[in-house]
């Protein structure tokens, strides 16, 4: 997903979303460990989107606090 698709969601879709990633990196993970992943640049994807979706909620926090503490 990329970063202007996930600007567009609310706080509680990318928590969400973030639940979702992290629940999919680990099978994704155990999949490799039994080498049964059949794409593994899949990982990586899931694991830059998870970053993307921490970012966003990193900056929608930092944001509220700011509006609110003035």
């Amino acid at each position: 997903m990329k970063a202007s698709e996930l600007r567009n969601l609310t706080v509680e879709e990318l928590r969400v979303r973030e639940r979702d990633l992290v629940d999919e990196i680990f099978h994704l993970r155990l999949r490799r460990a039994t080498a049964q992943l059949t794409n593994p640049t899949k990982l990586r994807e899931s694991r830059r989107t998870l970053a993307r979706v921490k970012t966003l909620l990193g900056e929608r926090a930092r944001a509220a606090q700011g509006v609110s503490a003035k």
